[in-house]
This record gives C-alpha cells, structure tokens and sequence, in this order.
C-alpha cells in the first residue's frame, strides 16, 4: 500500500503539468478564436476538445485515488458525478478531501460541459456557454493544481511514515 502511494502522488505530479499544458491550449485558442472570425469555429472546436481533455485528466486522478486510496469506486449511472463529489468529502482516517466543496461545483460544470461535447455535435455548442467555463478555468485551475499538490503531499508523508522503522 505504501509505494501505491507514493506512485499516485508521482503521477498526479505528473499529470499536473499534463494539465497545465492543456489549460494553456484552452486560453490560447478561445484569444485567437475572439479575434478572427475566420477561424472562430475552428477556435471553439480546440477549446471544447481541450476543456473536454482537461477534465477527462482529472478523472482519472479521482478515480485512481478512489480506486487505491479510498478502495471505494462509484458505480452506476451517476458515478462520474458520484466520483467528483467523493473528491470533495474527506474520508475519516484514510484522507483528508481532494479537493474543497468549493471546487466541487466548479468541476461539475466542466463535467456537464465534457458530456455535452461527448454527446452533441461541435457546431451545436454555445460560445456563449463556453466564455464563462474558459473565462473561470485560470483561477479554478490554479486552485485545483494546488489542493491536487498538497494531495500528493500528503500521499507522499503516509508512504514515508509507513515506509520508516519504528524508533
């Protein structure tokens, strides 16, 4: 149990920067779609795959964490909804919350938007929808990255803990 600790926390550092980059798409095709119209449909087509992308990656960190961590994984037809809301409710004596009730909501729009992508065609999406998500995803990105890296933190202090002798 000890070095699945310490391997999640290695990949959720790793994903971090996976996230950032996809963060970094997200901004700089919404800029250049808002300023030529040429390419504006084109622009949202990259914004609504990389929102889509981002949020898929956090998925899988909070199902990995479900799976390993809190040995407990949603099911049914709500799990992706279940799983986002296990993330925000600390587990007495196994992990404090991945992320604050807060983030929560934040996420579940992004959640609904990657099923709309999933589900509709591009060309029926609503720029106007998608401004607000693109518009709030630098600041909700910066608090996510830094309670995804005091969760790696803590992963990586129960690994050594369990991992050094007794005195």
């Amino acid at each position: 149990m000890n070095d699945i600790y310490e391997e999640i926390a290695d990949r959720i550092r790793g994903q971090v920067t996976d996230l950032e980059h996809l963060v970094q798409r997200v901004l700089m095709a919404w800029s250049h779609g808002t300023s030529s119209q040429d390419d504006k449909e084109i622009s949202l087509d990259s914004v609504a795959l990389n929102l889509h992308g981002f949020y898929s990656g956090l998925e899988r960190l909070f199902e990995l964490i479900s799976r390993h961590v809190d040995q407990s994984v949603p099911a049914g037809e709500m799990w992706h909804r279940e799983l986002l809301e296990q993330m925000g409710q600390e587990i007495r004596n196994v992990r404090p919350a991945v992320i604050s009730s807060g983030r929560v909501s934040s996420l579940d729009e992004l959640r609904r938007f990657r099923h709309l992508v999933r589900n509709v065609y591009t060309f029926n999406l609503l720029p106007g929808r998608m401004e607000s998500l693109v518009l709030d995803l630098p600041e909700l990105w910066s608090e996510v990255k830094a309670e995804l890296l005091a969760f790696a933190d803590f992963l990586s202090e129960v690994a050594k803990q369990t991992n050094d002798p007794e005195p």
